[in-house]
C-alpha cells in the first residue's frame, strides 16, 4: 500500500512539473512582466545576459535551442531585437513581436523628433534610432504592461488550462499593483517636471509622456568613436544654457563623454536603468524596475 501511494505522489509530481509552461523572453523586462503573471506555477527565462544589449546580440547556438525548444516565446519585435528574425524562422511554436500586439500605446521617434526642433533643440540620436522608426522601449509605459500581460495570461491559459485561476488571480494583483504604483509615481515626480535634464539614450519617452516629463536633449554614445570637437563644444554650450541639470547614462557603463561634457559645469552625472539589469525576477519584479525609474530620476533632480 505504502509503495503503492508513493507511486502516486511520484506520478503527481511528474505531471505537475510537466505542466509548468517553458515561458521564454528576450529582454528581462518582459521576463518580469512574465513572472508576475507565472507567479507560483513556474519561472519564466530570459535571454539575453544581464547588460547584454538587445540592439546589438550575438546568439549562441545555445540560445539558438532555448528559443527553438521554449513552449512560449516573447520579444519586442524587429526594431529591437533585429538578430532574431532568422532564428525564429526554424521555431514551430507560439512565439509574438509584442510591437505587434493589438492595444498597446506605441510612439515613434519622428514624432518626439518634430516636437523638439520646434522649439529649436535638435537632437544628436543613436542612428539606431531613425526618424519615423518605432519608438521599441515599449515595455516602460506601465499601461502597456497590462496589455502584455493579459496576452500571457491568455496564452498560458491555452497552454496550461489546469492552472487557469491562477494566472488570472496573479493578473489581477498585479494590475492592482500597478494602479498603486501609477500613484505614488506621479506624486513623486509632480515636483520636478519642469527640470531640465538630458540622456544618452532616447529610451525612456514612453516613461516621460506617462509622467508628464520631457528630455532637454540627447547625447548619443551609440558610436565607439568619440565625436569631434566641435560637436563636444555645441552639446556643452546646450548644457550651459540649461543650468543646473541631470545628465543620465545607464548602466553598466557610462560613457566618457558624460565626464568631458560635464567638467566644470552644474550638471549632475546619474543612471537610469530601462533594463533592469540588477533587478531580482520575482511577482513584484515589473513594478521595482519602473519605480526604480522613478525614483533615480527624481533622486537627481530634486537636487538641482
Amino acid at each position: 500500500m505504502f509503495r503503492l501511494l508513493a507511486t502516486l505522489l511520484l506520478s503527481a509530481c511528474a505531471l505537475s512539473a510537466q505542466a509548468e509552461v517553458r515561458l521564454l523572453t528576450s529582454i528581462k523586462p518582459l521576463q518580469l512582466i512574465a513572472a508576475a503573471v507565472q507567479d507560483g506555477h513556474g519561472q519564466p527565462d530570459v535571454l539575453l545576459p544581464p547588460g547584454a544589449s538587445p540592439h546589438q546580440y550575438a546568439l549562441r547556438p545555445s540560445d539558438v535551442r532555448r528559443v527553438r525548444e521554449a513552449d512560449l516565446f516573447y520579444w519586442v519585435g524587429p526594431d529591437l531585437e533585429g538578430f532574431l528574425p532568422r532564428v525564429l524562422e526554424g521555431r514551430d511554436k507560439p512565439s509574438l513581436a509584442l510591437q505587434d500586439l493589438p492595444g498597446l500605446q506605441l510612439r515613434h521617434f519622428a514624432t518626439a523628433h518634430d516636437e523638439h526642433e520646434e522649439d529649436g533643440d535638435v537632437d544628436e540620436h543613436d542612428h539606431a534610432h531613425r526618424p519615423g522608426s518605432l519608438d521599441a522601449h515599449l515595455w516602460l509605459l506601465p499601461a502597456n504592461a497590462r496589455v502584455i500581460a493579459r496576452r500571457m495570461v491568455t496564452d498560458l491559459v491555452a497552454a496550461d488550462p489546469a492552472n487557469a485561476a491562477r494566472y488570472q488571480a496573479n493578473l489581477r494583483a498585479f494590475e492592482g499593483r500597478l494602479d498603486q504604483l501609477d500613484t505614488r509615481i506621479k506624486a513623486r515626480l509632480a515636483g520636478v517636471a519642469s527640470k531640465p535634464f538630458f540622456v544618452f539614450h532616447e529610451a525612456f519617452d514612453y516613461f516621460e509622456a506617462a509622467y508628464g516629463l520631457r528630455h532637454a536633449g540627447v547625447f548619443s554614445a551609440g558610436s565607439e568613436v568619440q565625436p569631434g570637437a566641435r560637436h563636444v563644444a555645441a552639446m556643452r554650450e546646450r548644457l550651459q544654457k540649461a543650468g543646473p541639470s541631470c545628465v543620465f547614462s545607464e548602466p553598466p557603463l557610462r560613457p566618457r563623454l558624460a565626464e568631458t561634457l560635464s567638467a566644470g559645469l552644474p550638471v549632475r552625472l546619474a543612471e537610469l536603468d530601462a533594463l533592469g539589469v540588477d533587478q531580482a525576477v520575482d511577482a513584484g519584479g515589473y513594478e521595482k524596475l519602473i519605480e526604480k525609474l522613478a525614483s533615480d530620476l527624481a533622486g537627481c533632480l530634486e537636487t538641482l
